[in-house]
Parts: structure tokens; sequence; C-alpha cells
């Protein structure tokens, strides 16, 4: 049975990989989503293309000096819809474990945050460094669930490092950095095989 879903699953997989670029205060981001974890994908997309990221911002940055109590330390930025919004967000979606999809949290990767199991809407991350306690049996969450990885940054992680780098109070970004628009650019075609 396993096999037949793999089999379905690849037949779906479109032959072009959609990237989203998030035009920042602080520079271009942009960022290719993988066809892996197609339901993550397909929800961080419906946000890109109902525009609820525009206007948006990253608001949060996790690093050495302001996590020093943390049992498990990670190194990410989050963005996400204002909190004024977060009530008119879409339904949580089922989280897809890095387990099942195969991908990891390592440097670049863009992942969805989540409290518990199937709670992820609309806020995401950026990972600075190799995060792997973010991934199935990663200890950053108690649940050992991990987080669902769906995609990663094909340009601007100069950008991601100088946001992760800024000023901050605590965790929070202050300022935050403005997401002037998120919108899908051209895709990139999947390479051929060999």
């Amino acid at each position: 049975m396993k096999s037949m879903f793999l089999l379905l699953a690849l037949a779906a997989e479109p032959s072009e990989l959609a990237r989203v670029v998030f035009e920042t205060d602080a520079g271009a981001i942009e960022i290719e989503v993988d066809a892996r974890a197609p339901r993550t994908a397909a929800n961080f997309l419906r946000y890109v293309d109902a525009g609820r990221y525009d206007g948006s911002s990253f608001f949060r940055t996790v690093r050495e000096d302001n996590q020093r109590e943390a049992k498990v330390p990670i190194a990410v930025i989050q963005g996400g819809v204002p909190e004024s919004r977060e009530r008119e967000d879409f339904p949580p979606i089922a989280l897809e474990r890095t387990r099942d999809t195969g991908l990891q949290h390592s440097d670049g990767t863009v992942s969805m945050a989540r409290s518990g199991p199937d709670s992820a809407t609309s806020s995401f991350f950026v990972c600075v460094g190799d995060q792997p306690a973010l991934d199935f049996a990663g200890r950053r969450n108690p649940d050992g669930q991990g987080f669902a990885a769906f995609g990663r940054v094909v340009r601007g992680m100069d950008v991601v490092r100088k946001i992760h780098s800024s000023e901050a109070t605590g965790e929070r970004l202050t300022p935050p950095v403005r997401i002037t628009k998120a919108s899908r650019s051209a895709p990139a075609r999947k390479p051929s095989p060999e």
C-alpha cells in the first residue's frame, strides 16, 4: 500500500517547483516550495496567493544571545500574518513530519510554526544553520513530532542572516522587518533524470 501511495505521489508531482519571493524592508528572499510536503506547500501557497503575507512581517529572531535558558537552542527567523489578522487564518493543517517527507531542517529550510500537532496555520520560519532539533524525534518541541519543512531559500540567505542579527527585545524583532509583498515568481524546472 505504501508503494502505491508513493507511485501516486510521484505521478502527481508537478514538473515545475513553485517559487515565492518575499520583498522585505531588508531585501528580497526567494523560496522554492517542495512538493514532498504537499499539504504544507499548498497551505503556504494559499496564503501567498490570497495576499495574506502582504503588509505582514518577520517578527521573531531566535539566536544564541536571546535563548540562554532554552534546553534545546535553535537559530531561526519567524514571519507570518499580523496578529490582528490571525483570526482570519485558514483552518489548521495536519502535520507532515520530516520522518514521512524526507526533508530536514538544514540551513535555509523553510518550515511551518506550530504549537501542537495539526495546529499550523500561517506562521513560518527559516532555519539559520542546520537545526536537526526541529526534525521528527528532535528535542525542540517536547512532543518529538518536529515541524513541517516545506521549502528552502534559494536566494537571499544574506537577507535572512541580516534579519536574524537585527535588534531584538528578547526574541521579538524591534522593529519587525516588514514584508511589503509576497508573490509567486517564475517557477524553476525540475532537473531531468540523467
